[in-house]
């Protein structure tokens, strides 16, 4: 009936439980593995596939040492026979060697730092995490490591209540917070989302791992059935043939080490090459003007000014308004209501019943019948929610043609010129050195109307609506359903006759860049007969007004480096007339009484005869 495929060829979701540790001689190692990795091998085992050779590494993150707990998502290439990608979800904890009941002869360190991780066949993360983190939990509490009955019953006991059709709830999602997502990056969440449309290199960095892992897998939750069914090929690339040429080399020493065996001098030496080579790019142009009046003018910034400028890219448009017939119509301002928008309900579901899905004839995928998930990563276009320090020749790998990548390590934020994208998640700023890429990124009026939607209707809505389970709107589930409505409607415009017109509010050259991009002609090759219910154009398409020009300079006002300057500027000159005010023992409004009034006597006298100025030297003060 085209239901969901098995879920590969061991019928079991969890294929092993692993502990990683960290030996003062050896590195991270694995210590245990359920069943044997190595058919044949004991439980103790250190030997892995070659395949997997990173996954020490993966389990046992980069500064470690600086957490007392962790929780890292990653990816696993298949092993030999195999077709699909391994999902990873490790637990890290570290504890001190003096609380042990049994201390092994090899624990020399004051502390001992363990994860204990699953490898699964479903891309489960947030529903083994929470699982899992409670078997670490009590496993530490143990105090002796060689009680490995509970990891054990944990592999049973995943097996038994982990299905394929855990998939096709919302349990997937657990733990990825799409409001989170949007409070934080507001209107910047639809330029990561085109930017993995482009099938772009974008590294996300921040610490600790957790929260760099669930930002990228929230992320990836705003595409259809990306990760149910759209990360199967996500993982395949080819790890070095020995450890030796891996941009790490085997002197590992310790794992607090962030630098594993780079030398202070290496790691100088590579970021004076790099602040040399992208010190004047990377600067905002403050020797030109910002055009801040609020007319078509603004809406339409001189290029030369902002191409160059990475300060302003995220909020201006450059070409929209040239397409333009005449100026804002004013009779026209009430046709976008920004404060109610459009009523975007629901995700779109094929005719046939939700869950019907089959086997796609080029890209290999589970697709529904719209087409989707989109065949992003497939073909070397790899999906690594976290990469470690050994894995780093993939950024520059040839058999790699993009990715989406974690990392905490600050070495891969150095090396700027092997991303097209730096998305710094602490201060929720995406760094983009190309003028073109940025380009193609900037957000038409239409997108700017949605995304000014989507921020209205999380920020509005409070928390409190959702504790009983009782929100939809704003509600994690409401916007992955936009964001469904939203690639449906950019997927309908592209088979309609007239498609350049509607792709127009897309913006013309994101769409340019779109349709050469490998998901695309996957997509535009095969037909998908329920399109035909999906109404084509942008959802927020409509006639430009005076709302559209709020929007725009209010975004620009929040995202923009001189209009954060404008808005501190005025929010420290608000402090100074308070502070005043309360100084002098008068109200604010007071002082700004007092200072009304001593500017119309200022304006008066400077409307006298010079004579009557001059005889009054001390009010001209």
């Amino acid at each position: 009936e085209g239901r969901i495929a098995p879920c590969g060829s061991n019928s079991e979701p969890v294929l092993h439980i692993v502990v990683v540790g960290f030996h003062h001689k050896k590195g991270c190692q694995v210590e245990f593995s359920y069943p044997p990795i190595i058919p044949g091998a004991g439980h103790d085992s250190n030997t892995l596939p070659e395949e997997w050779k990173y996954l020490p590494f993966l389990a046992l993150p980069d500064g470690a040492h600086n957490h007392q707990e962790d929780t890292v998502y990653f990816h696993l290439p298949p092993l030999d026979g195999q077709q699909k990608c391994v999902y990873g979800v490790s637990c890290y904890r570290q504890m001190e060697a003096k609380a042990l009941k049994v201390r092994e002869a090899d624990i020399t360190r004051e502390t001992v730092q363990k994860s204990v991780c699953v490898l699964s066949q479903l891309p489960l993360f947030g529903l083994i995490q929470a699982k899992l983190q409670l078997i670490t939990h009590a496993y530490f509490e143990e105090k002796d490591f060689s009680q490995i009955s509970i990891l054990k019953e944990l592999y049973d006991h995943m097996n038994r209540s982990l299905s394929c059709t855990a998939l096709e709830g919302s349990q997937i999602y657990l733990g990825l917070s799409a409001r989170d997502l949007i409070l934080h990056f507001k209107h910047k969440v639809l330029i990561l989302f085109k930017l993995i449309l482009l099938e772009k290199k974008i590294l996300f960095y921040v610490t600790p791992v957790k929260r760099l892992v669930e930002t990228l897998m929230t992320v990836l939750s705003l595409f259809p059935g990306i990760i149910e069914h759209g990360l199967a090929d996500s993982s395949h690339y080819q790890p070095r043939r020995s450890i030796s040429e891996d941009f790490s080399s085997p002197e590992i020493i310790s794992a607090d080490e962030e630098s594993l065996s780079m030398s202070t001098t290496d790691i100088t030496n590579i970021s004076k090459e790099l602040e040399g080579r992208y010190d004047v790019s990377d600067q905002p142009d403050q020797s030109k003007p910002c055009n801040t009046t609020l007319d078509t003018h603004y809406l339409q910034p001189h290029a030369g000014s902002l191409l160059d400028s990475e300060c302003e890219w995220e909020t201006l448009e450059p070409h929209v308004m040239d397409e333009m017939e005449g100026k804002v119509d004013v009779a026209h301002s009430n046709m976008f209501d920004t404060d109610s928008g459009l009523p975007i309900t629901v995700q779109p579901q094929s005719a046939t019943g939700q869950g019907m899905l089959t086997s796609g004839l080029i890209s290999g995928l589970q697709e529904d019948q719209y087409g989707l998930p989109l065949a992003i990563f497939t073909k070397g276009y790899l999906c690594m929610p976290y990469m470690a320090l050994q894995q780093h020749h993939l950024l520059s790998d040839i058999s790699v043609r993009g990715f989406v990548a974690g990392a905490t390590n600050i070495l891969f934020r150095q090396q700027r010129h092997l991303s097209d994208a730096i998305v710094d998640v602490d201060e929720a700023r995406i760094q983009i050195h190309d003028p073109e890429l940025r380009k193609m990124l900037y957000l038409s009026t239409a997108d700017l109307r949605f995304a000014d939607y989507l921020v209205k209707h999380v920020t509005e809505n409070k928390e409190d609506v959702f504790l009983d389970g009782t929100g939809w709107e704003g509600g994690d589930e409401w916007i992955r359903a936009q964001f469904g409505l939203y690639i449906h409607s950019l997927l309908s415009s592209a088979l309609q006759q007239d498609h350049e017109r509607l792709l127009a509010d897309y913006g013309t050259a994101f769409t340019s860049a779109w349709k050469i991009t490998h998901n695309y002609r996957v997509w535009i090759s095969n037909k998908h007969l329920a399109m035909a219910s999906i109404t084509p154009g942008h959802p927020f398409q409509g006639q430009y007004s005076v709302a559209d020009v709020k929007i725009r300079l209010s975004h620009s006002m929040q995202n923009s480096e001189r209009g954060k300057k404008i808005g501190n500027a005025v929010m420290s000159t608000s402090r100074s007339v308070v502070q005043t005010g309360k100084a002098v023992g008068q109200s604010v409004g007071g002082a700004l009484t007092v200072a009304k009034s001593a500017m119309s006597s200022w304006f008066s006298m400077l409307a006298q005869p010079t004579a009557a100025v001059s005889a009054s030297p001390q009010s001209a003060d």
